[in-house]
C-alpha cells in the first residue's frame, strides 16, 4: 500500500511540468510555484483519493509535502 506522503506527491507530480523534483520537503507553493486555483485543484484531487475534506484553515497552516502529509494523516485518524 502507497504511503500517504507518496501518493501526495503522485498527484503534485502529474499537476506540474515533469523534471521538477518533488520530495517531503518541497514547499508547495514556492518551491512548484503553483497558483491558488492549481493549490485549490490540488486539494480537492487529494480529498477525492482520501475520501476526506480537508478544512481551508488547514491548507493555510500547510508549506512542505511533509505538512500535508501530516494534516492529512490527522484527518484521517480523526475520521476513523
Amino acid at each position: 500500500m502507497e504511503t500517504v506522503g507518496s501518493q501526495i506527491i503522485e498527484v503534485l507530480s502529474s499537476m506540474i511540468s515533469s523534471g521538477v523534483p518533488v520530495s517531503d520537503g518541497t514547499r508547495i507553493a514556492r518551491d512548484l510555484g503553483l497558483d491558488s486555483v492549481a493549490i485549490m485543484d490540488f486539494v480537492m484531487e487529494l480529498e477525492e483519493r482520501f475520501d476526506i475534506l480537508i478544512p481551508l484553515d488547514q491548507i493555510a497552516d500547510v508549506e512542505t509535502i511533509h505538512d500535508l502529509t501530516k494534516a492529512i494523516e490527522a484527518i484521517m485518524k480523526d475520521a476513523a
